[in-house]
């Protein structure tokens, strides 16, 4: 299996790869900005949109190229990565005004994404300022936890997915 980590910044990207190799699997970091064709160049099965430092909301924040929708590949968003997500598919995201840092109950509500792990206490790392208050048409949230009504979020075809958590840091 082979995963394209696009990274925007995040002091954790390369975690992220270091995590999937764990799992046996083949991960390459590109940068944001890459085109499809420097994505499909390396023949993914699955795409992650890492998290980053800035805001979603910040004229001229990253974003993917559009056209990584089309290729019907899984694709997971981490922090900032579920933000834009949630916002180019029409969700809302604020600026808090306040930093979540550290680490948090995850509460889950369901979804392929958390199958097979327990509700209960799932301990998770937060690290943002931003937050998602609007789901887009059609998508569901699927965890949440005491600060954060929005935790996770599925898109209604199950290709896509969101944390807000940063599930490499342990």
């Amino acid at each position: 299996m082979s995963v394209v980590i696009l990274d925007f910044g995040s002091q954790y990207t390369r975690l992220i790869a270091r995590r999937i190799r764990e799992l046996h699997a083949y991960s390459v970091i590109l940068p944001g900005k890459s085109t499809v064709e420097e994505i499909t160049a390396h023949d993914p099965q699955a795409i992650i949109l890492s998290g980053g430092p800035a805001s979603v909301l910040q004229p001229g924040a990253p974003q993917p190229d559009e056209g990584l929708f089309d290729l019907n590949l899984p694709i997971l968003g981490i922090c900032y990565g579920m933000q834009y997500l949630v916002l180019h598919f029409g969700g809302r995201v604020i600026l808090t005004g306040t930093r979540e840092y550290g680490r948090a109950r995850l509460i889950q509500c369901g979804g392929p994404l958390f199958a097979g792990l327990e509700d209960g206490d799932l301990q998770v790392w937060m690290s943002h300022s931003d937050a998602v208050t609007e789901l887009p048409p059609g998508w569901r949230g699927t965890a949440r936890t005491e600060d954060n009504p929005i935790a996770a979020v599925e898109s209604p075809d199950g290709q896509m997915f969101g944390i807000q958590f940063h599930p490499e840091v342990v």
